[in-house]
This record gives C-alpha cells, sequence and structure tokens, in this order.
C-alpha cells in the first residue's frame, strides 16, 4: 500500500515538472567545436527549446504553421504556389508553341 501512495506523489510531482516546463519554457544551448592544430575542422550548435505550442506562439515562434509537413495550410499554399507556377510554365510553352506553327 505505501509503494501505491509513493508511486502516486511521484507521478504528480512529474506531472507538475513537465506543466511548468511546458508553461514557462526550458533553453538548452550548447556549441561543439573539432579542432585540429588550432584549424577549426567543425562547429555544431545546438539549441533546443522546449515549451508549450501557447508559449512559444506568445515568443513569436511559430515555424510549424510555415512548414508543409507539419500544417495543411502551408501545404495548401505550397500545392496553390506549384499550380500557379506550372499554368505559366504551359502557357509559355503554349506561346512558343503557336509561334513556331505561325
Amino acid at each position: 500500500m505505501a509503494d501505491q501512495i509513493t508511486h502516486s506523489l511521484e507521478s504528480t510531482n512529474l506531472a507538475d515538472i513537465l506543466e511548468r516546463v511546458l508553461d514557462k519554457g526550458i533553453v538548452i544551448a550548447g556549441d561543439i567545436q573539432i579542432k585540429l592544430a588550432d584549424v577549426e575542422l567543425l562547429t555544431i550548435k545546438i539549441r533546443l527549446m522546449i515549451a508549450s505550442v501557447d508559449k512559444a506562439k506568445e515568443m513569436g515562434i511559430n515555424w510549424w504553421e510555415a512548414d508543409p509537413y507539419l500544417s495543411t495550410t502551408a501545404r495548401e499554399i505550397e500545392a496553390e504556389k506549384e499550380k500557379v507556377k506550372l499554368e505559366k510554365r504551359v502557357k509559355g510553352l503554349e506561346t512558343k508553341l503557336a509561334s513556331k506553327t505561325k
């Protein structure tokens, strides 16, 4: 019985921590550099932010809304742009063909 109470309290604490992190946000940053004889060969910059969608939007971060792989709206916009581009190309080809046949 005591194990169940302890487990329940630990789960609540983890849930509280997760809620706080998502509400406030957390940023983890780091750089990895590989050098050989004072010559920089590789630099990797790592930036990780964990936050709720609402908090990210509040901070001005909403890149996923413009990513066609993550947003149906962005996918529709990309499809419309591609359609317009193809229509222009077809019209150009039709114009060239019409001028050659005259």
